[in-house]
């Protein structure tokens, strides 16, 4: 029996028995998040895409195109929940690479639509695919309050995370500013201090 089998065998399910405490879940969260993380880092990436150095921030960018089709700039910008000038570049650099498309708007000529290359379409929709169904799967059997909850519940925890590291730079920029200005008085403490020995020597003199 594989390990990954003998694991599912041995953990319960939290909704059999009442669920579960917060530390519980925090604990069991701890453990389970870097076998997520670890397995995701392995699936291999094809090798037409090899040389392309995609980033994770391009991988929510093609899954939105793979799954929801071509859109505008400004949608997907709105869906990733960044600037569009945030997603202006990646298109530019997806496009020169030949993974996007861009074309106009036949409604609407000032607006281009952008697409997955045609000829890059079934690499991107295979390699994408495990991670969708392994989703799928997961959340099959929940009702859709359920999802939405789990969804809720994984955006509360990125929103958590990027407020600590938040917190943690400002911090360190708060160190190095108050580094700097006991190097800067330090400094200023002994030129003067050179100063007054100048002044004494030269009043001796």
């Amino acid at each position: 029996m594989s390990t990954d089998g003998h694991r599912r065998e041995t953990e319960q399910d939290p909704r059999r028995d009442g669920g579960l405490a917060e530390d519980e879940a925090v604990r069991a969260l701890l453990q389970l998040m870097p076998r997520i993380v670890g397995r995701v880092k392995r699936l291999p990436v094809p090798d037409e895409l090899q040389s392309l150095a995609l980033a994770p921030r391009h991988l929510s960018l093609l899954s939105l195109l793979l799954f929801d089709g071509p859109s505008t700039v400004n949608d997907l910008a709105a869906r990733l929940e960044v600037a569009p000038t945030t997603v202006s570049l990646m298109v530019g650099e997806l496009s020169r690479k030949g993974v996007l498309e861009r074309r106009e708007d036949e409604n609407d000529r000032r607006r281009r639509i952008v697409s997955i290359a045609e000829d890059k379409r079934a690499t991107i929709s295979g390699w994408l695919a495990r991670g969708a169904d392994a989703w799928r799967h997961a959340l099959r059997a929940l009702s859709p309050l359920e999802r939405a909850l789990v969804v809720t519940t994984l955006r509360a925890y990125e929103d958590a995370a990027s407020d600590e590291d938040a917190a943690s730079d400002e911090d360190t920029a708060s160190d190095g500013g108050a580094e700097t200005d006991a190097d800067a008085a330090s400094e200023r403490g002994a030129e003067a201090e050179g100063e007054t020995s100048s002044a004494g020597v030269t009043r001796k003199s």
